[in-house]
């Protein structure tokens, strides 16, 4: 991974640039935690991450920019999704994943200060909705398999059941200081399992 003998002013991944960016992130991911997107200052991201002014902002530009490709990277970086063979078991684990990411200490607060930046900013708004269109995409081949089990009715809407599971701890994480523990994550994915196999998410449903 290192640059090795790289001409001077190459591009390549793991060299240079992708350091660079990873040391920004890095420094703008842990600001925003601390204390969220009003104080994100390039100049002050800069200087945390020990890189040089002028790079930050002919790199990113815009604090928006810079947030937009944190999200970009925090998608790259996801779990890949865990298949256990049941419908239920599966979204338990999604739904684990969802809760020890909110509850965690520095990503909690990072994911609320970003929910609270999209309110007012169309581009971080984007940003977030393609961060979880990816985590959706992701997961949805297992709401597939148990539509291919005969455990769900044909015609579920596979991104609808995965949206389903965090809906209600992310509803928790804004509207309650109460901590999200794996009891609130099985329930989650109990109750999206349950209204699926119910027929609750089929496309269409109830319509003409």
């Amino acid at each position: 991974m290192g640059s090795g003998g790289a001409e001077p002013g190459t591009v390549r991944p793991g060299g240079r640039t992708a350091r660079v960016r990873a040391a920004v992130l890095r420094a703008a991911g842990d600001t925003l935690a601390e204390r969220g997107v009003a104080h994100l200052d390039l100049a002050d991201i800069a200087r945390r991450a020990d890189v040089g002014k002028t790079t930050v902002y002919r790199r990113w530009g815009t604090v928006t920019s810079l947030v937009a490709d944190l999200l970009m990277d925090m998608a790259e970086q996801s779990l890949p999704r865990t298949e256990t063979g049941s419908l239920l078991g599966d979204l338990k684990a999604n739904a684990r994943l969802v809760q020890r990411t909110l509850a965690d200490p520095r990503q909690g607060p990072l994911f609320k200060a970003m929910i609270a930046a999209a309110t007012c900013e169309a581009k971080t708004a984007e940003a977030l909705h393609h961060f979880y269109d990816i985590r959706v995409k992701e997961w949805a081949p297992c709401v597939q398999q148990a539509i291919d089990r005969g455990e769900v009715p044909e015609g579920t809407d596979t991104h609808e059941v995965i949206r389903a599971v965090s809906a209600p701890l992310y509803y928790r994480l804004l509207t309650t200081g109460d901590h999200l523990d794996e009891a609130a994550a099985d329930r989650a994915a109990e109750a999206a399992a349950a209204a699926a196999r119910a027929g609750a998410y089929l496309r269409n449903k109830g319509l003409g």
